[in-house]
């Protein structure tokens, strides 16, 4: 992937916390699988899960 401007990186809503997260390097491969915006979300599983 050629360096782009934060600004140009695409941009997913998370399922958990449903807030906007952008692609990471580390997702370069499986950014189409990613989901949650971090560990803890998706530990969390889907929104609106009983506590």
């Amino acid at each position: 992937m050629k360096m782009r401007k934060k600004s140009e990186l695409p941009v997913k809503t998370c399922a958990h916390c449903l807030l906007p997260f952008t692609w990471r390097k580390k997702w370069e491969r499986d950014w189409d699988q990613v989901k949650y915006c971090s560990e803890r979300c998706r530990r969390g599983g889907k929104h609106g899960a009983p506590d």
